[in-house]
């Protein structure tokens, strides 16, 4: 039998490994739950910095389909998906630093699973050869133990180290419960994290996608404006032109009715029919419809200039078309980027021009009345659709027609 002070040295040394134990039991989980607290966090935050991003980006996708709604400038398209492509990449980095995070926390719950295993395999063996001494030693161990004390103070220290004992053996018992629990919940982290980042990638590769299709289709905006540019550049030279030659057939006619006047003096000059315009306007209206365009110089969407001499009528195709006058028809036929063309020469000299015609529905040299149809409503410029190009000339000279013209209904 063991004295008493060999035998406090033997309590001294299970009692402090059992609150070394006890302490490590009650630390490791605190330091688990703040680790998950400070990951679960992070991931919160990361989130909810993609919710923002995405959301960002839903309003640009609304903004570029407003601009493919409406007449709008190629290059603000262009600008708009610089800016979707740009929030998208946003999109990516922070499906990136998710996938990180994600990862970092696998590779330390991973290490965590394999520290928590090891050390249930040796509680799980400690306790099990617990379970084989306290079966070799049978149910009335302790009480034997007790009754052979040979004092009062043994009997004390023995009562003392037994309860020890089972102390340790409950906290080992409990310890090993905690590792199940921790294994348990680590695994569930695992398959979790798993799904995350199946997710994650999907949605990595939906965003790299789009990416890829934003950029195609910044490619394909950026040839149509250089086309539209390039088209309207030459459809404007194109139109100069052929203003230039109306206005040199215009010219010439209104010289060659010059010469026939000067070459005879005497015979009565006719009134200009058209008159001064303003509040004396009284000309209808060779067809009626809605303006698309107004004379003189208009900057259009894509920052191009250009200068009409007449106003554009809207209309349904097939509309007919009215003289808006009597007077002799000059010009009744193509004339360039006016499509179908027909000029009208008033007497007093004024000069009337219906373009845009789909059909011509009288001839050169023809002598019409007023309100007489002379032609349909076509479409000579596709962009446009079908309208009526107007041009009132007297004297040769263009004006604005809107004051000439009875006001509008």
């Amino acid at each position: 039998m063991r004295s008493d002070g060999a035998l406090r040295v033997t309590l001294a040394r299970p009692g402090y490994a059992i609150a070394v134990a006890l302490l490590l039991a009650l630390a490791l989980p605190h330091a688990a739950r703040a680790q998950d607290e400070s990951t679960e966090a992070r991931l919160r935050a990361e989130r909810q910095k993609l919710e923002r991003l995405k959301q960002e980006r839903e309003e640009l996708e609304r903004q570029r389909v407003s601009l493919r709604n409406r007449v709008h400038d190629l290059s603000e398209e262009v600008e708009n998906l610089d800016r979707e492509a740009d929030m998208t990449e946003r999109v990516v980095r922070s499906l990136d630093a998710q996938l990180a995070a994600i990862n970092s926390e696998v590779e330390s719950t991973t290490a965590d699973l394999i520290r928590a295993q090891d050390e249930i395999t040796l509680k799980r063996a400690v306790l099990r050869q617990r379970l084989v001494d306290i079966y070799k030693r049978g149910p009335l161990y302790s009480v034997e133990v007790l009754l052979s004390a040979t004092s009062f103070g043994d009997l004390l220290a023995r009562y003392k180290y037994l309860h020890l004992i089972a102390l340790r053996d409950r906290a080992l018992v409990k310890r090993v419960e905690d590792l199940s629990a921790q294994i348990k919940k680590q695994r569930a982290n695992l398959v979790r994290f798993q799904a995350d980042i199946q997710l994650n990638l999907q949605e990595k590769a939906d965003e790299e996608r789009r990416l890829r299709d934003l950029h195609d289709e910044q490619a394909r905006s950026l040839a149509r404006a250089k086309r539209s540019a390039q088209e309207t550049e030459r459809r404007l030279a194109q139109l100069s032109h052929d203003e230039q030659r109306l206005a040199d057939v215009i010219a010439s006619l209104e010289e060659a009715r010059r010469r026939a006047e000067r070459a005879t003096p005497r015979a009565s000059r006719a009134a200009s029919t058209l008159g001064r315009g303003g509040a004396g306007a009284r000309l209808d209206w060779p067809v009626d419809g809605p303006l698309i365009y107004n004379f003189g110089r208009v900057v259009n969407p894509n920052n191009t200039t250009i200068r009409w001499n007449g106003i554009g009528i809207k209309a349904p195709a097939g509309t007919p078309v009215h003289a808006v006058a009597a007077g002799k028809v000059l010009v009744a036929e193509p004339f360039g980027t006016y499509g179908l063309t027909v000029i009208i020469q008033h007497p007093g000299g004024d000069y009337s021009v219906y373009g845009s015609l789909g059909k011509i529905a009288t001839q050169k040299g023809a002598v019409v009345s007023k309100g007489e149809v002379i032609g349909y409503v076509g479409s000579s410029d596709p962009e446009m659709g079908p309208h009526l190009h107007f041009e009132l000339r007297p004297e040769g000279r263009a004006v604005d027609p809107l004051d000439y013209l009875r006001p509008n209904p």
